[in-house]
């Protein structure tokens, strides 16, 4: 049986929890939706913040397509 210590150490996150503050429910929501199902928002966020920083190799991440609705002029 492990032991607490063990136990604690499997349940572990790998990287530091980063938490975005200020971000209103319904843009978040909105994003959730625009990233595909098979993604990770995670990922679309780690990706940009690297294009951001100018990161070697780094791309800015695809976007969602728009409705025909929400294109802007």
């Amino acid at each position: 049986m492990p032991s607490p210590e063990e136990r604690r150490k499997q349940h572990r996150h790998k990287h530091k929890q980063r938490v975005l503050r200020g971000i209103p429910d319904e843009l978040w929501n909105d994003f959730a939706a625009a990233v595909p199902a098979d993604s990770d928002r995670s990922a679309v966020v780690r990706h940009f913040i690297e294009w951001y920083l100018q990161r070697p190799g780094a791309e800015l991440p695809t976007r969602a397509k728009t409705k025909p609705d929400d294109e802007t002029t």
